[in-house]
């Protein structure tokens, strides 16, 4: 968490940076291509990475097979993405598009060299060294992507930031791995890995997609510079969210996958989970929604103020992603795989639905459908975990409902708070910022939340651990 933390404080102040210098039109056509990207990267590693951390014993060759399918994969989609290119720009009249594409796609085969190194760390739990080694890409690209726009480089510091990042985890990955694929390849070890992983890229696949599909769609429906502002405000939402649920599954996936068949002690661990997860994330969603004028004018200034109304209604999307995506690791843990598939094709069902709805309307009506997807998600996650877990709905909701209480009030402190003040957006920020985190602070103590306590009982182990 606190490496998660780090970068994505590293990346928000690279992503201001950037911001400052570049044009919404062109992150607009950027945004086109990692709707691209990210689809492609679901198929590169095809659900074979956590497979192989699931496993109880695997193979050599295992590894070995993997690997070869990662890298053969990501280099056939390398050629074919940046060979349609040029049909794609003129699809969404984007000329600028066709020039990136040949290396922006680099990062595909940059991410499939890392994929297997990262999952042996994850079973070995050496998470605080994946934490250093994402930490210093994060940082590395960042820098290499400053300097670049300073240089006037302009939208080819932010392709350089995507490739780079990836390119150096793998590369660090590699000097501290002493693993190497020496054993045979082996297509039957492939074969019976399928299933399994098959079923998890399909459902990762339709996610992928169906996350991007406003990109693909916005994209052609409306202006470029449209489309980068709707895309800033979910990458700004996503930098605490995100980094929050890669490192909130990354750590239990393994560690609720030793304990599934305790039956009781996994139901236990799983509404912690998802109470900490809460009480963190709950507070840092509403808050940047609460300061989100100020926070816009201070950080980035007058081009990108539009950005603030999808901004702060996206940032409701944040509450309810993480407990879902919790909800998904507890199904991968405990299921062969088959019902996360028919819960993806539901649940698509429904946002294509809303998007049918919504994208013909306006952005706006776009992201108010975005978070009562996110609620929607939650709701249909959770209840598919009661057939493997003993955690009731009424358990699970006395869990959530004192947080979000306590979040809800500090909003409200924050907002009526920054009203009393005068015209001044520096001065409001940082009195929202305040006000924000004595006042959550102050409602958990006085109210005794049970989240607060376990969250100070781990934070204070941990540095007494240190």
């Amino acid at each position: 968490m606190a490496e998660k933390i780090g970068t994505a404080l590293v990346q928000m102040g690279v992503r201001i940076v950037l911001l400052r210098l570049l044009l919404p039109e062109d992150l607009g056509v950027v945004a086109v291509l990692m709707a691209f990207s990210t689809v492609a990267l679901v198929v590169v590693d095809s659900g074979f990475s956590q497979t192989l951390i699931r496993k109880v014993a695997p193979e050599p060759g295992d590894f070995t097979s993997v690997f070869v399918f990662n890298v053969a994969v990501s280099l056939a989609l390398y050629l074919l993405l940046t060979a349609v290119s040029p049909f794609v720009a003129a699809y969404y009249d984007m000329p600028l598009l066709a020039q990136l594409a040949p290396v922006f796609y680099l990062l595909l085969p940059a991410n499939a060299l890392g994929v297997v190194q990262m999952a042996r760390f994850a079973r070995q739990f050496r998470f605080a060294l994946l934490s250093k080694v994402t930490f210093a890409a994060s940082v590395a690209s960042g820098f290499a992507a400053v300097v670049m726009a300073l240089a006037g480089w302009g939208i080819w510091s932010i392709v350089a930031q995507q490739v780079l990042t990836l390119l150096v985890r793998a590369a660090l990955l590699w000097w501290l791995s002493d693993w190497r694929p020496r054993a045979s390849f082996d297509g039957a070890a492939l074969r019976r890995m399928a299933p399994y992983s098959f079923r998890l890229m399909a459902s990762d696949l339709i996610s992928a997609l169906y996350n991007k599909l406003p990109q693909f769609a916005l994209g052609r429906m409306y202006a470029s510079e449209t489309l980068g502002y709707f895309d800033q405000a979910q990458k700004l939402k996503d930098l605490p969210v995100a980094s929050t649920t890669i490192a909130v599954q990354g750590v239990t996936f393994p560690a609720l996958s030793k304990i599934r068949d305790d039956r009781e002690r996994f139901a236990e661990s799983y509404r912690q989970i998802v109470m900490v997860v809460a009480f963190v994330l709950f507070p840092v969603m509403l808050g940047m929604s609460a300061v989100a004028p100020d926070m816009f004018a201070v950080l980035l200034g007058e081009r990108w103020m539009p950005t603030v109304p999808y901004f702060e209604t996206i940032c409701l999307a944040g509450l309810f992603y993480p407990v879902a995506q919790v909800a998904l690791n507890v199904l991968k843990v405990q299921s062969d795989g088959a019902i996360i598939v028919r819960l993806e094709v539901v649940k698509k069902v429904v946002l294509t639905a809303i998007f049918c709805v919504t994208i013909p309307r306006s952005v706006d009506a776009v992201v108010r459908g975005l978070v009562l997807f996110a609620l929607f998600e939650m709701a249909v996650n959770f209840l598919a975990t009661t057939r493997y877990t003993s955690l009731t709905l009424l358990r699970f909701v006395r869990t959530l409902l004192p947080v979000a209480l306590t979040a809800a009030a500090m909003y409200l402190s924050v907002r009526l708070s920054v009203r009393l003040l005068p015209d001044d957006a520096l001065l409001r920020l940082a009195a929202g910022i305040a006000v924000g985190v004595v006042s959550y602070a102050g409602f958990a103590a006085l109210f005794r939340l049970e989240a607060f306590r376990e969250t100070v009982v781990l934070l204070c182990s941990q540095l007494l651990h240190r």
